[in-house]
């Protein structure tokens, strides 16, 4: 319990100073937030102050000291309220974000989920057969397919199985003329066009799981304790699995929270080729338009997924070797 609530402790510490710097951070750079939309006007002719000051009064910058302005932030970000988006406005940034979230947390979280269990699996049977064609196969393929760039793949794979078979849909998250409902029919279109971003994402990570998953495990059939385990006459899978992966998979552990907290990120690289209407997707526009509210609340949110993330992952490695609790 004291082990969890030291945790605990660290992630609100955290948690404050993630929120404070993504405070900080913008009012360093230069000019106003404003100055995107006020730069545009600039072409048609010189922008008045009383032009400037109600630009800014729209948008919602911020006025007042910088405590003020804190304590303000604070208590937006406690309630979710972000803003307006200067690229898509009059609409609020929270609305962007609940509408992209669901899929890329449909996509790029399943996906995520199911290459860590097969890369895991994969390299427990690869490192307990090593030597044998089970374990030279997946960690060639491995290598050979982790080698090769997010964006890369998704070009060769949207271009063959897109356009030239003509298999899947290139883009979107569903048909044009598809009405979004709980339906079996729309949550069919909706995996049928997320196939292509999702097979791109896990042949790309597939072989990392893979990799580290086998070498991890290799080094600890070296143990004494596996060793004795096996003298004792423990069937092989009992070995494999109870002793040697349980211990083996602590690192891939570590890789699987980073990964996993970062799916509310989206893959921008994938989403962008795919036009997908996910996070990555809407950070690639509002980094293009210079859109700060909504950057702010995406790198917010990233953030915050990523210390959870860990922060489970944390209390998970306290349960399975309990020698880090102390």
């Amino acid at each position: 319990m004291r082990y969890a609530l030291r945790k605990l402790g660290l992630l609100v510490l955290t948690l404050w100073a993630a929120v404070t710097l993504n405070f900080v951070i913008p009012r360093l750079m230069p000019g106003s937030p404003a100055d995107a939309a006020i730069a545009k006007l600039a072409q048609n002719g010189p922008v008045t102050p009383s032009v400037q000051a109600a630009i800014e009064a729209q948008l919602g910058v911020p006025g007042g000291s910088i405590w003020d302005q804190y304590v303000t932030y604070l208590n937006n970000v406690i309630h979710l309220d972000f803003g307006v988006s200067y690229t898509f406005f009059p609409q609020q940034v929270s609305e962007l974000v609940a509408g992209a979230l669901p899929w890329t947390l449909i996509m790029v979280g399943a996906v995520t989920v199911i290459a860590f269990v097969l890369g895991t699996l994969i390299g427990i049977g690869a490192a307990w057969k090593r030597g044998t064609w089970m374990d030279s196969l997946p960690t060639v393929a491995g290598s050979f397919l982790s080698a090769f760039p997010y964006f890369w793949t998704a070009l060769l794979i949207v271009f063959f199985l897109g356009y030239v078979l003509g298999w899947f849909p290139t883009s979107g998250a569903y048909s044009a003329t598809a009405v979004p409902n709980l339906s079996w029919e729309f949550l069919g279109d909706v995996l049928y066009h997320a196939a292509l971003p999702a097979i791109t994402i896990l042949i790309t990570s597939l072989g990392g799981w893979i990799l580290g998953m086998r070498n991890t495990m290799i080094n600890t059939l070296g143990d004494d304790y596996v060793t004795f385990a096996e003298a004792n006459g423990l069937r092989g899978r009992t070995v494999a699995i109870r002793y040697a992966a349980r211990n083996a998979i602590l690192p891939n552990l570590t890789g699987f929270g980073m990964a996993l907290g970062g799916v509310v990120g989206g893959s921008l690289l994938v989403e962008q080729v795919f036009a997908y209407p996910g996070v990555g997707y809407l950070l690639f526009n509002a980094v293009t338009n210079q859109d700060f509210p909504l950057m702010q609340a995406l790198f917010l949110m990233i953030t915050v997924s990523v210390l959870l993330a860990n922060f489970l992952v944390e209390i998970l490695y306290g349960v399975l070797d309990p020698r880090t609790r102390r």
